[in-house]
């Protein structure tokens, strides 16, 4: 039924994973996808290629004819977590899920136009139609919810950021020392998308823009702003005028959606660092420059 698994899912989850791990996890696919898509009575009509990073996408129907995407992912994606959040959104904002009554690897959700992203509008009109796509997901998490605080991952990934090498130590410092203050003053708990940016929006025909993809957690919106004040970095960098672009972009976007100025600067150079890191020991040289890059301007 599947075939090859698109190149671009196998070279990404061999980073997160290793090899030998996504190897294992990829040689039962197949039987995975079927069963799911025979226990939901689904219709196939193809997998998504490329596709995602962390999960493989096919492109069905369900019984009545109505087009869905059945997303399966392994655990240590979160499928659990998305769905939790997924549910909790009802669609607010956020693609709608379809299954509610499962559990697993797999999800149910109703089909967007994969091929239109906010990447495909001009930056500002994007950025725009962004800030009003994530202020609708910025909601009261639901109670005993299973999702970790800003606080407990970023002290995490602060932990594998101290074995950057010397010549980062500048960059790592600055943004281990924003992280701490910032996580020791945080005031606001509420259900985070966790991975926001242009490329997680998609058009919809419900509604015009809709989020996908969420790494939820629970924390302050400026944490979760962070990561689309980077967006089209390459761009950026590009430009002579970047330092004085990014720092603008995050005034405009604080501005525009009440969130403390000086905050979302430290979430930014903090996000952008630990990033930054993370490609350089995956051996991801250019997309470092780029973010390390950034960081320095912050």
């Amino acid at each position: 039924m599947l075939g090859e698994a698109p190149q671009r899912l196998v070279r990404a989850l061999g980073e997160m994973y290793g090899d030998a791990a996504a190897a294992d996890w990829l040689g039962k696919l197949s039987e995975l996808a079927e069963e799911a898509v025979a226990r939901r009575e689904l219709t196939v009509e193809r997998v998504q290629n490329p596709g995602g990073r962390s999960s493989l996408v096919v492109l069905v129907r369900q019984q009545d004819g109505t087009p869905a995407a059945l997303k399966i992912a392994p655990e240590g994606a979160g499928p659990d977590l998305e769905r939790a959040a997924l549910a909790h959104w009802n669609g607010w904002g956020a693609v709608q899920l379809l299954d509610r009554g499962e559990t697993g690897g797999e999800l149910l959700l109703e089909r967007l136009h994969s091929e239109v992203s906010l990447r495909s509008l001009p930056e500002a009109k994007a950025l725009l139609e962004a800030a009003g796509t994530v202020r609708r997901l910025w909601v009261e998490p639901p109670a005993d919810h299973p999702f970790e605080t800003v606080a407990r991952r970023t002290a995490r990934q602060a932990a594998a950021m101290r074995s950057a090498g010397p010549s980062l130590a500048p960059l790592v410092d600055a943004a281990l020392a924003a992280r701490d203050e910032l996580a020791a003053s945080a005031g606001e708990l509420l259900l985070l998308h966790g991975n926001f940016r242009q490329g997680k929006v998609l058009a919809g025909d419900r509604s015009p823009w809709l989020a996908v993809g969420p790494d939820p957690l629970v924390g302050e919106r400026a944490y979760d702003l962070a990561r689309l004040v980077r967006d089209r970095v390459e761009d950026l960098v590009a430009t002579a005028a970047g330092a004085s672009a990014t720092r603008r972009r995050v005034n405009k976007l604080a501005d525009s959606l009440d969130v403390d100025r000086s905050r979302l600067h430290g979430w930014t150079l903090f996000r952008a660092v630990e990033s930054g890191v993370r490609a350089t020991a995956a051996g991801r040289h250019q997309e470092a420059e780029l973010l390390l890059e950034f960081a320095g301007w912050l």
